[in-house]
């Protein structure tokens, strides 16, 4: 079944805002963990949604893509909810290649 233009943009909205919604649900997994097993974190949703609104002529400041990620300025997010990569982490990031 072909869908047009318009409902397959509402449907991969409704599954951003669905993944979104799961992340700020998740807050025990660090972001660090999503980097080395996905490639990609919460702030990574947050810098593509920012590429995408300066992509549009949208005024999004970084804080405020952020915000609309993790539910709350990211600091508060940090000191709320971010723990301290250990070694073994931060060598795993370490091995995938920048730009993701």
């Amino acid at each position: 079944m072909a869908i047009d233009d318009k409902t397959r943009t509402e449907l991969e909205a409704a599954v951003f805002r669905r993944l979104v919604e799961h992340l700020r649900s998740r807050n025990d997994v660090q972001n660090i963990d999503l980097m080395n097993l996905a490639g990609f974190c919460r702030n990574c949703l947050s810098n593509w949604l920012k590429e995408e609104a300066d992509a549009k002529g949208a005024e999004l400041s970084k804080d405020e893509s952020r915000e609309a990620v993790y539910g709350m300025p990211y600091e508060t997010w940090k000191s709320k909810f971010q723990g301290t990569a250990s070694p073994e982490q931060l060598a795993e990031m370490n091995k995938i290649p920048s730009g993701h």
